[in-house]
């Protein structure tokens, strides 16, 4: 098992990416890590190279390059060459916390779409309110615009994610709208629903409002890209005003009010836990021929060893070569041929 890890992408590389990997390697030794980067940086933070190679490049794309146009002109940039490797049979999987663009250009265009998936999705695993079970939702922003049909291979890959890697038996597939009724929605949402409706390899259970997602009403949740990237900076933000707003309330109610935050502090800890959605990996950009990974740029050591184990878990449990599989097999079912 090789990962292809873009030593030089986010906020706090090469340091938070190599501890991250190092965390890991403590738990899953058997995981061989190329490590794409300049190697005078990340060498300082290896504390063992063992299953560890690097592959030095000074070359790096930045959070402010523009996406297409840097992957194409830095052809040896750390995500590209990391990309490549993918690409080559080199790697079997690939992880950045950089530019999520050129790492979605890198996605497409380099690593490859299944057959007869148009448009991957971006997928992530979102809190629920009192369990760490969490939901899947996508696409969370890799396309703008997205067809019915699209929705249609999001839930089939969101049920196969949450079946082979979260071991939800039935996975209850939702589609996003503004409510629960047949007959609501825009023309999009309209027509997916009848598509979901109708496809025999997801339990689809219906529409699903914005305000129920962190019930845990749904496993899995369908939505176009530019709804669904607004949803998850939405509950980002909730969070992180919520835990600010308990915090302020805490500081300005004196002196019983920071002893009660001290006997709260381990359900406080917990409430913080189980909001954010980092804890339960990277996102995957989904409908490619091998997984791509993407985390936070801010992210810290122990969100990357996460991501890291999210990534052995789709490669254990050959989840991408049976997606492959579904989808040829649907290519046959609906050919003229057939």
């Amino acid at each position: 098992m090789r990962i292809a890890v873009d030593a030089m992408g986010g906020d706090n590389a090469p340091e938070a990416i190599v501890k991250g990997v190092l965390l890991a390697q403590e738990q899953a030794p058997e995981i061989e890590f190329i490590l794409y980067g300049d190697e005078t940086k990340i060498k300082p933070f290896l504390t063992t190279e063992k299953n560890i190679r690097i592959v030095h490049t000074t070359e790096k794309i930045f959070g402010d390059d523009e996406p297409v146009k840097a992957i194409r002109q830095k052809k040896q940039a750390s995500m590209v060459l990391a990309a490549q490797a993918v690409k080559n049979g080199e790697a079997d999987a690939i992880f950045s916390a950089g530019n999520t663009g050129a790492l979605l250009a890198c996605g497409l265009f380099i690593v490859g779409r299944i057959k007869n998936i148009e448009r991957p999705g971006l997928m992530s695993t979102l809190p629920v309110v009192g369990t760490d079970r969490g939901f899947d939702m996508l696409d969370l922003g890799a396309n703008a615009d997205n067809r019915p049909e699209h929705l249609v291979n999001y839930a089939v890959l969101g049920s196969y994610y949450a079946q082979k890697i979260r071991k939800i038996e039935k996975p209850r597939v939702a589609l996003l709208n503004n409510g629960t009724e047949e007959t609501k929605g825009n023309e999009l949402t309209k027509a997916a629903f009848k598509l979901l409706q109708a496809e025999p390899s997801i339990h689809f259970i219906g529409n699903i409002e914005a305000r129920e997602l962190l019930t845990g009403a749904a496993d899995v949740v369908v939505t176009d890209g530019f709804t669904g990237n607004a949803v998850l900076k939405a509950v980002e933000g909730t969070a992180l005003a919520m835990m600010d707003l308990i915090k302020g309330s805490i500081m300005e109610a004196g002196v019983k009010g920071k002893v009660g935050a001290l006997l709260l502090k381990p359900a406080l800890r917990n409430v913080k836990h189980s909001l954010d959605y980092s804890s339960h990996g990277g996102a995957v950009l989904f409908g490619l021929k091998a997984p791509v990974i993407k985390t936070h740029g801010s992210t810290g050591p122990e969100a990357v060893a996460q991501t890291i184990f999210q990534i052995k878990e789709m490669l254990n449990a050959h989840l991408i070569e049976e997606l492959v599989a579904f989808y040829e097999a649907q290519a046959v079912v609906k050919s003229p041929e057939a």
